[in-house]
């Protein structure tokens, strides 16, 4: 790549043979601009770097296994890959880490620190791609579709989530027993049983529960709400499985059928359950 400096500024020659345009005359601080751009840099070494992103060019390769890099900077950083470097340390907890950025996001966890905040709400966040994801919550943009079902997605962890329901892969296993799990957090949980964890209290009695569901469930014993009724019998239930249960003695009728309490006779699951005699209670009549 040819570099010709003059009175004005400096031109460089680009991939389609064009030139960057020659900074105004003036003295004043020099500029290079990309003709295929549009954007200017300060130093020519910075513009010359710029170019190969429109050129393909990569002269730097790797000798460990070929790939290679645009910027000598790339590839130090890919090398460590191979040799485990891990030059930047944490200055709080000592965690080695192979690139500078990386040991910038990490430090956040120790300071809280949060600079991305999102425009649309009080929320921040300590990395960007983060703000980027929560921001779709917003605008509505789901810009990862599956290839499978047309369904699409925020953000290509939960796409790659879902592609999950498609193939059947499960890439978590634990190390424990020969079980597999879809999503990593269904591993955790599972481990919490091995280990006796029960992470999730009920705050009505001393019980306490390995799975946030498992507490939700619970906590419906304690309700005297009932929103699961059944068809047959209006009968409420707290829990669907009970509810499940409960409609298995509708499934088994076979009348006519006596009541017990009051003696009356009964062709159908549907009178003999809704009926209502003396001595009344919350029972479920008892069949004869």
């Amino acid at each position: 790549m040819a570099a010709e400096e003059g009175a004005e500024g400096t031109r460089a020659e680009l991939p389609g043979g064009g030139d960057p345009p020659r900074p105004p005359a003036g003295g004043g601080r020099k500029s290079y601009i990309c003709s295929e751009c549009g954007r200017t840099f300060n130093k020519y070494s910075n513009l010359k770097q710029h170019l190969r992103v429109h050129s393909g060019e990569k002269p730097f390769g790797c000798r460990v296994c070929g790939k290679d890099f645009n910027l000598l900077s790339n590839l130090r950083r890919h090398e460590r890959t191979h040799t485990g470097e891990r030059p930047f340390d944490c200055p709080t907890c000592h965690k080695g880490f192979s690139e500078l950025s990386s040991l910038r996001r990490h430090q956040r966890t120790h300071t809280g620190e949060r600079p991305f905040a999102c425009p649309f709400c009080a929320k921040a966040f300590s990395r960007s791609c983060m703000l980027v994801i929560h921001q779709r919550t917003h605008t509505g943009e789901k810009p990862f579709r599956c290839g499978a079902c047309e369904k699409r997605f925020s953000d290509p962890s939960s796409l790659r989530s879902h592609q999950r329901s498609h193939t059947g892969e499960r890439p978590f296993r634990c190390p424990d027993c020969p079980k597999e799990f879809r999503y990593s957090s269904s591993l955790l949980q599972h481990q919490r049983g091995h280990r006796g964890e029960r992470l999730y209290p009920c705050p009505l009695c001393a019980k306490a529960f390995a799975k946030s569901s498992t507490l939700a469930q619970h906590r419906s014993t304690h309700s005297l709400e009932r929103p699961h009724k059944c068809p047959v019998c209006g009968r409420g239930f707290a829990r669907a499985s009970v509810l499940g249960r409960h409609q298995r003695v509708h499934a088994a009728w076979k009348g006519p059928r006596t009541c017990a309490d009051c003696g009356g006779q009964f062709r159908n699951s549907e009178g003999f359950h809704g009926h209502q005699c003396a001595p009344q209670d919350t029972k479920t009549p008892v069949l004869t």
